[in-house]
């Protein structure tokens, strides 16, 4: 009787356990990254680049180098991020007058970042003749101004641009791995999720640039939804929904040895055009999204 009892007892707990180990764990709670002061981000600004701009110091009229004009805490005294309101709702404005950046205050690791932008109607030179840019550097590191824009950190970039949206471009000494084909000739790498990984940026032999596997833009500038996932050195660039750019080993180059890089601050670019950012929210992630794992 007493084996029975004890029997029956042990079948009770490891049912319990069993019943305790299936059930999900919770999930971690949405960050709104969007407050009337800004007050989760610092703001970088540059210099107004001119169309003969070439990557060097830029200088004032009689060659005497010229400083950025540096980092303000939250909404920036040039206007060139400002809230707005559109619709009933609270949206970033992003001027593109002067090249720079929203930074982040805090750094991130592993996350699920959501967004929703859509571009206005100005450009600004160097682009006066150009598509629309902006973008999304994400594992930004170190001092500002360390790429050829002098306007941004050690980075990984998701690309918003008109028709490029989801692109991939090199920062700094920043690398990665990109499911995409082969560059030839004049031809960029462009992503798919069918090819195997492609080493890309410093130190890697490869392209700095890869294009984003197909335009899943919306037409008519209407609201466009990006997602990024970083998880572990991997990172998935998603535009409403379709996966257009997979990406592993999170890097970068520097005195011949790669470093790797799989946190950092986000920022938002200020690239020469105006731009529209809502709806900006983080998740933190204890692990990869299971419908996105079969991607690595």
């Amino acid at each position: 009787m007493i084996i029975k009892l004890y029997q029956s007892a042990v079948l009770l707990m490891t049912g319990l356990l069993a019943g305790f180990a299936a059930l999900p764990l919770a999930a971690s709670p949405v960050v709104a990254l969007l407050d009337p002061a800004l007050s989760q981000w610092e703001t970088y600004l540059s210099y107004r680049h001119q169309e003969n701009y070439n990557g060097s110091q830029p200088t004032d009229a009689s060659g005497k180098p010229l400083a950025p004009l540096g980092v303000f805490p939250g909404l920036d005294p040039h206007d060139v991020f400002t809230l707005v309101q559109q619709d009933g709702e609270t949206v970033l404005r992003v001027s593109g007058e002067i090249y720079g950046a929203l930074t982040s205050k805090q750094s991130f690791r592993n996350y699920h970042l959501t967004l929703q932008y859509r571009f206005g109607e100005k450009k600004w030179p160097p682009r006066l003749s150009k598509l629309k840019d902006s973008g999304i550097l994400y594992h930004a590191n170190g001092p500002h101004g360390q790429e050829y824009f002098r306007s941004w950190m050690l980075s990984q970039e998701f690309q918003i641009m008109q028709g490029h949206t989801g692109d991939y471009w090199q920062q700094a000494d920043s690398a990665i791995d990109i499911r995409a084909f082969q560059p030839e000739g004049e031809m960029n790498a462009v992503a798919d999720v069918t090819q195997p990984f492609l080493k890309t940026g410093r130190g890697t032999g490869g392209p700095g640039f890869v294009m984003r596997q197909l335009n899943a833009e919306k037409p008519d500038n209407q609201w466009n939804t990006v997602e990024l996932i970083c998880f572990e050195g991997q990172s998935l660039h998603i535009v409403n929904g379709q996966v257009v750019m997979v990406l592993k080993n999170s890097r970068y180059h520097r005195d011949g040895r790669d470093i790797p890089m799989w946190q950092g601050k986000i920022q938002l670019q200020s690239e020469a055009a105006e731009v529209f950012y809502k709806d900006i929210r983080l998740q933190p992630l204890d692990a990869l999204p299971a419908q996105y794992r079969g991607y690595f």
